[in-house]
């Protein structure tokens, strides 16, 4: 099966996306983890590690799911690949 230019360019913007969220992701996870000790300040009344390990991660992992939702729907109209929206 031959892959044209447009089906590349898709697929190009698809795993940058993909990586540059999987980038957040792992800075989320790990790397507030990893520097809890020199990220101890108070936020919100709570010490900065505990929140994000209780509230801010959660509220990051929930935006990346919706921006990628968002950027994958833009992105499919874009290059003609949209689903149909039927009732």
């Amino acid at each position: 099966m031959q892959v044209s230019d447009r089906h590349r360019r898709y697929w190009q913007r698809n795993l940058r996306i993909t990586g540059i969220l999987l980038f957040v992701w792992f800075l989320v996870t790990f790397g507030i983890g990893f520097y809890a000790r020199e990220l101890n300040f108070n936020f919100f009344g709570w010490p900065f590690s505990f929140w994000v390990a209780a509230q801010g991660a959660l509220i990051v992992y929930v935006c990346i799911i919706g921006f990628y939702a968002y950027y994958m729907n833009r992105l499919d109209q874009e290059f003609g690949v949209a689903e149909s929206e039927e009732e």
